[in-house]
């Protein structure tokens, strides 16, 4: 079960004329406006417009310098922000990394933004090698670009996939996933998995076998899985992670290659939808809905671990007990915890 908000905030900023209103008025109504007044109302899309059955709220933002407290009202209320440029307006597209990007951050505005060419119908195609090259720096240099794309409202081409990436990157972000600094995923996110992993290795071997990569398909997603699509499986992990795949199954690195290869297609929803069955929430954290702690119901109860568990977790201390002294040593202590959720 995925813990969504309400409603997403898409807070939509940029030079004046540079398409803003006009983006949001043929999203709202999926038609090229032929006028549209000077500011638009919040403008609410539906929940059934994306995947993700959430509704949007869409801000438009005045141009006017008089007005920019209000801009920036808007930005400190937003849960992303797209920023426009006008494809036929270099200018406009110089300010997204000179005025608009450099002052999200002096606003310390911690959300996913998306740089968005509007006017694409209008764009000069002698610029367009500059304009991508330039989209490749901004990125480089400002993190919290998700993605830049362009579109165009008299022709509605990608109007739906600018607001569809503005809501992805809140409802299936990036950041808790992987270290632009590292390029790598996150330490959290690798304990994460560690557990998982953990979960559907139920021999203990440290590897996942065909049949418990199919019960982890199962778990994770409500299908399985043919013999042939596991093959498959594990021939692409093994081109991309060699120690991915041994005689036994699929190891944990290769486990680890399989979420990088959905980071790698944009396939976030993928990987939080694993996450979020085994009850992460957005900070990689157990939700405390996951794990209730036992009460004890009357005075005369008590909680006590069942059998299994005993009979598990004796299996756990063999595996780790690899010097096989009947006793923990640090360093095998620190490998007992290091899938423990925090």
């Amino acid at each position: 079960m995925a813990y969504f908000p309400k409603v997403v905030r898409i807070v939509v900023v940029g030079d004046k004329s540079t398409g803003k209103s006009t983006l949001i008025s043929a999203m709202a109504s999926d038609s090229f406006p032929a006028t549209v007044p000077p500011l638009l109302p919040p403008t609410r899309l539906p929940s059934n417009s994306f995947n993700d059955s959430v509704p949007l709220l869409l801000i438009d933002t005045p141009s006017s310098v008089g007005q920019q407290g209000k801009v920036i009202e808007e930005l400190k209320r937003a849960d992303s922000v797209v920023v426009t440029y006008a494809c036929d307006d270099i200018v406009s597209f110089e300010r997204v990394s000179t005025h608009w990007l450099p002052q999200l951050q002096k606003l310390e505005v911690k959300v996913p933004v998306l740089v968005v060419g509007c006017k694409f119908d209008l764009r000069d195609e002698s610029r367009q090698v500059s304009l991508e090259s330039l989209t490749t720096s901004i990125m480089n240099q400002f993190k919290e670009v998700v993605t830049c794309i362009e579109c165009s409202a008299a022709t509605l081409y990608q109007v739906p996939e600018v607001f569809y990436f503005a809501q992805k990157a809140v409802l299936h972000p990036v950041d808790p996933l992987f270290d632009y600094d590292t390029n790598s995923l996150t330490d959290r996110c690798v304990r994460a998995l560690r557990r998982i992993f953990n979960l559907f290795d139920y021999n203990m071997d440290g590897t996942l076998t065909d049949q418990e990569v199919n019960e982890f398909q199962i778990s994770s997603f409500g299908a399985s899985l043919q013999r042939s699509d596991v093959t498959q499986i594990k021939t692409l992990v093994e081109q991309n992670v060699p120690e991915g795949v041994n005689s036994l199954g699929i190891t944990f690195p290769g486990f680890i290659g399989i979420h990088n290869m959905f980071l790698k297609k944009g396939r976030t929803e993928t990987f939080w939808a694993v996450l979020r069955k085994f009850g992460y929430g957005d900070d990689l954290k157990l939700r405390d809905d996951f794990l209730p702690v036992p009460s004890k119901q009357a005075s005369d109860q008590s909680v006590e671990l069942s059998g299994a568990t005993i009979e598990f977790l004796k299996g756990v201390f063999r595996l780790l007990d690899t010097d096989k002294d009947q006793l923990l040593r640090p360093a095998e202590v620190d490998k007992l915890f290091d899938a423990a959720p925090e």
